[in-house]
């Protein structure tokens, strides 16, 4: 019998089935799928046994971390001290909170119940937002500071609604001194992502460690930094702190010992006052860096809690650019202040100094007439004669016999256009013209018109205060001066001279007489019986007189007022310069100069001047930044615009509107400029003894306008 659905083709015979065909068809699937089976077996026994010897260890540290939480503890900064050990950067206890930007649920919200919690500002609320909003994920992010331990309890009790909210004790940075050390220390604060990416340590996303970001503290970033320490403590799944198990303690940073004297580098902060300048002061014997003030300043401390917007923003906004190093990074004129560096050039190219030239108030230079500082003239004037009534005729003469090459090489064996073995982050060296120079930058030769300009320290010529300085102890000593910022930095340059003794003395001596004779400078001359000051007064012309007559009018355009200077003028021990950015002229520096002098060898003379001043300016320059800030912020509130993310863009803006402002003075550098009216003051500070006069010449025969406009 045939079944249709059985068969498998028309005529086909259907295929039988019985129990022998089913059993073989059931042992070979068993046996298949038991291979199967087994071979997984085996790959399972085989993966056990290679995560249970191979992977050991490693599986055993991920158990061990899940129980076991090692956190960092970022190590305490070394301190910085000036040369009697003093700190000017050292830590202090602190209790902060920080924010992890990727740990948080609700960013916003967050801030916010943190704001009210602690009672922080808008502005500062708003700074916070916007800096979780713009920095990297795992990066902290400083909310506050120095809280009071209630304040820093009360978060801590209520951590559970707060993730992503990292309160801890530690250290944070202090500048004791604030605002006096705000250029030179420099400043901390958390690392960026750029430098974690150049460094990915650990420790640099470590809440609440910072690291230097200009000055000092990032020059000697890795002598700071130290070695952290690390806390092992016991944990719950839900990350509650059991047991602590075991603490590494950090390892603190060496300290740095500077030869800056901080009572001094104070006192010339200070002592400048509402001006925008520099006061620099170097020890003769050794070339120790004693005082490098540049005001105004910023306070340290701001930048190293995380600088706000409406903060950032009155410095940026000053005129008077607080955020700029003018010790090293303020290029100006040099004017008259390198007479006797050119009469140093004159000499050793074989000028007699005393030799005269007639000073009919001018000299025609081509087509051109250079008029002298007083119009009527000096008459019969021979070198010292012309230093210390800084006559420009007897200078505009004899440079025209020698040309400008000896002056230029005698500027740079003299510091002028010269960068300094120092631990500084950078620094402009300004600039020495010569032919070559000139031809190079500009593609045009050197005109006699430019060795006159160079020789009153004008036209393309360009210094820093710091090269003043070095310059000013070279002149007083006859020695290759080198400066120096650390005390275990070796002197250097005492066995070279670079002058002989003759020539040395002779400058001394007329330099001297610009404070102590009848020389331009007599309100300089010191309260202090038996001492000296020589010096050197200088006007920087800054714009053509068609726009400013140097003294009035916009700030920006009045001229500079500088003066280096000596002490004791026989014996010196100590040189400096002091440079007064737009002061009207030299009347606005020189006043400084013996102010700080008086403080070094009399402390208690100098802080009684400096009462008197504060007391009609409004308090000291710390307390007056401070209601600077809070008047500032009252007007603008939290409207202002937000300060960069990256202090890289703050400095590097800095840097560049720096080198914008050296060039000030090329659009002038081809102009016959008009030496300022200069003074010849003979009397001496209030109370302070008559100095006699130090040099029988006469005085000049014009009359002796007020003291603040000499040159």
């Amino acid at each position: 019998m045939k079944i249709p659905f059985l068969q498998r083709g028309p005529g086909k015979p259907a295929k039988m089935i019985n129990a022998s065909l089913l059993r073989a068809s059931f042992e070979r699937r068993a046996v298949l799928i038991g291979a199967v089976q087994g071979g997984v077996g085996v790959l399972l026994a085989l993966r056990l046994g290679y995560l249970s010897v191979a992977e050991n260890e490693k599986y055993r540290l991920e158990s061990e971390s899940n129980r076991v939480n090692l956190t960092l503890i970022p190590p305490r900064r070394g301190w910085i001290l000036d040369r009697d050990g003093a700190p000017l950067a050292s830590n202090r206890a602190d209790f902060r909170v920080d924010l992890i930007p990727e740990r948080l649920v609700d960013a916003d919200a967050t801030i916010d119940r943190l704001g009210e919690l602690l009672s922080l500002e808008p502005a500062r609320i708003a700074d916070i937002k916007d800096k979780v909003n713009t920095s990297r994920g795992f990066q902290p992010v400083e909310v506050a500071s120095g809280l009071a331990y209630e304040d820093f309890a009360a978060l801590s009790v209520r951590l559970p609604e707060f993730p992503g909210v990292v309160p801890q004790r530690g250290f944070s940075r202090l500048y004791p001194t604030a605002s006096s050390v705000g250029h030179l220390i420099g400043y901390v604060g958390p690392a960026s992502a750029e430098e974690y990416e150049k460094d990915p340590n650990p420790l640099l996303i470590t809440p609440g460690y910072k690291i230097g970001k200009d000055g000092l503290e990032k020059q000697f970033e890795k002598e700071l930094r130290g070695v952290p320490g690390a806390r092992r403590v016991e944990v719950t799944a839900g990350g509650r702190i059991v047991r602590d198990l075991e603490t590494r303690e950090d390892v603190q940073g060496a300290p740095i010992k500077l030869t800056i004297d901080g009572p001094l580098q104070d006192y010339a902060a200070r002592r400048i006052g509402l001006e925008s300048g520099s006061v620099v002061v170097m020890d003769c014997r050794t070339g120790d860096l004693l005082c490098m003030a540049s005001m105004p300043s910023f306070d340290p401390n701001s930048f190293s809690d995380g600088i706000g917007g409406v903060e950032y923003a009155m410095l940026r906004d000053d005129e008077r650019v607080p955020l700029r190093n003018k010790v090293l990074k303020g290029l100006y004129p040099p004017g008259s202040t390198v007479k006797p560096m050119v009469s140093m050039a004159l000499m050793q190219a074989g000028i007699d100094p005393e030799e005269t030239v007639n000073c009919g108030g001018g000299l025609r230079v081509g087509n051109r007439v250079f008029g002298c500082w007083n119009r009527r003239g000096h008459g019969a004037t021979n070198m010292a004669k012309a230093i210390y009534q800084s006559c420009d005729v007897y200078f505009y003469s004899m440079a025209q016999r020698i040309g400008m090459q000896p002056i230029a090489d005698m500027a740079r064996r003299c510091g002028m256009g010269q960068e300094f073995p120092l631990p500084v982050t950078s620094q402009f060296f300004g600039t020495v013209p010569d032919p070559a120079w000139k031809m190079k930058k500009w593609g045009r030769e050197w005109q006699t018109f430019d060795t006159v300009n160079a020789t009153i320290g004008q036209g393309y010529m360009l210094s820093s205060p710091l090269q003043l300085a070095v310059m000013a102890s070279r002149l007083a000593t006859g020695k290759h001066v080198m400066p120096r910022l650390t005390l275990d930095t070796r002197p250097q340059g005492f066995d070279k001279a670079d002058f002989s003794t003759e020539q040395v003395s002779y400058v001394r001596k007329a330099m001297s007489d610009v404070v102590n004779g009848p020389g331009t400078a007599g309100r300089a001359r010191l309260p202090i019986e038996n001492t000296l000051m020589a010096g050197k007064t200088g006007t920087a012309q800054v714009v053509s007189l068609s726009i400013s007559n140097g003294k009035s009018g916009p700030w920006k355009y009045r001229d500079h007022g500088l003066f280096i200077f000596f002490a004791p003028y026989d014996n010196p021990r100590y040189a400096g310069a002091v440079v007064i950015e737009h002061g009207g002229g030299s009347g606005a520096a020189y006043p400084i100069a013996r102010d700080v002098m008086t403080f070094l060898f009399d402390p208690a003379k100098g802080l009684e001047a400096l009462a008197a001043l504060e007391a009609g300016w409004g308090g000291t320059a710390q307390q007056r930044l401070e209601a600077r800030y809070a008047a500032y912020a009252a007007e603008r509130g939290a409207s202002v615009s937000r300060p960069p993310r990256r202090d890289e863009e703050i400095l590097d803006r800095v840097d560049a509107e720096a080198r914008r402002a050296a060039t000030q003075t090329d659009a002038i550098a081809g102009e016959v400029i008009a030496p300022r009216p200069e003074a010849n003051p003979s009397g001496t500070p209030p109370g302070a003894p008559a100095a006699p006069a130090a040099s029988p010449s006469p005085a000049p025969a014009s009359p002796a306008p007020p003291a603040e406009t000499a040159r």
